[in-house]
């Protein structure tokens, strides 16, 4: 199970603070991944059990093919029970969709977030309602039938019936997977220095709350399986590689800012974009226990040894374990 953090950006949106650059992926930065790769070998062997490969970022999409290859092959091949790449709409073409299909990628990620063009400005998305639509076609055309869509509420601004048609649009996509992300307001993003401005003001928990359970009806009534707070998938279709986190299976993450777990040592890089060094802590038998109980929360299997989490008390789970993971 090995995660790799692609740290580049064309452009930063609204709400968001993870680390990233605004800056092209260099064929440097490249040979740092694939030698961070090689050097943990051992560790990526121990992390072997689910066979996954993940690039997140940060944008993959901004990636050329040969630099995912390249680095695909550092980490062991490209033959994975699931490989996902995160996407920008706006960067798939009929070439990039289908070159991907080529490598070996079998899984897509793609940041919808919503479906009125407005709203999509005011997140600074690089994509319009249409170039989203247009991009979940090219991605079916190139042969995917592993997609997975994100969507964001609790949005100022954003009303309950702008939330349900966009909803309502993508369950008609049929996309296998579906992510839903409350917004959150961090301090190091401009949505932050907004509000510190008074130039956003947050959408009140209860407001968040019904549109958490609307999401929630419309994804039950169209056959999707809640199987994580956020996370809804088609039977069968839930993700291999997210789920593993959520019950504590050893990874390991490549790339600034990435964090890794083999068996009770947690490491993680630098935010560094070049020459990034690593720490690493050992949990105690305490603190593991707390972490299954609070990934435990998270999903629909609930703590282990104490059942399931009804559907109506996750809101509450969420709001105790935000910023967790």
């Amino acid at each position: 199970m090995i995660y790799v953090h692609v740290p580049f950006c064309r452009s930063f949106c609204t709400y968001c603070d993870f680390f990233s650059e605004r800056a092209c992926p260099t064929e440097a930065w490249v040979n740092e991944v694939c030698e961070e790769a090689h050097r943990r070998k051992n560790e990526i062997e121990a992390a072997s059990a689910v066979d996954t490969l993940y690039f997140g970022g940060g944008t993959p999409s901004v990636l050329p093919l040969s630099y995912i290859a390249r680095i695909a092959d550092a980490c062991g091949g490209r033959h994975y029970k699931e490989w996902t790449v995160e996407v920008n709409p706006d960067d798939i073409t009929p070439e990039y969709a289908r070159g991907l299909r080529e490598l070996g990628v079998n899984r897509v990620s793609m940041g919808v977030q919503s479906l009125d063009d407005g709203m999509l400005r005011w997140m600074n998305r690089r994509h319009s309602a249409e170039g989203a639509r247009k991009a979940f076609s090219l991605l079916r055309e190139a042969g995917f039938d592993n997609i997975s869509l994100d969507i964001i509420f609790g949005i100022s601004g954003m009303s309950d019936g702008m939330l349900e048609a966009t909803v309502r649009e993508v369950m008609e996509w049929r996309p296998e997977h579906i992510s839903a992300y409350q917004l959150s307001v961090e301090e190091g993003s401009a949505l932050g220095r907004m509000a510190c401005e008074g130039r956003y003001t947050e959408l009140p928990d209860e407001a968040c709350a019904a549109q958490y359970y609307l999401i929630c009806k419309l994804l039950r009534n169209a056959g999707y399986e809640h199987y994580e707070i956020s996370n809804w998938a088609l039977p069968g279709r839930r993700a291999i590689h997210n789920s593993a986190y959520w019950t504590r299976k050893p990874y390991v993450g490549l790339g600034p800012g990435a964090h890794s777990l083999v068996n009770n040592i947690r490491s993680w890089n630098s935010e560094e974009l070049s020459n990034w060094t690593s720490e690493s802590e050992v949990l105690t038998a305490e603190q593991m226990r707390e972490e299954e109980i609070m990934l435990g929360l998270r999903t629909a299997e609930g703590i282990p040894g104490y059942g399931r989490i009804p559907e109506d008390r996750w809101f509450v789970a969420d709001d105790i374990i935000a910023g967790l993971i």
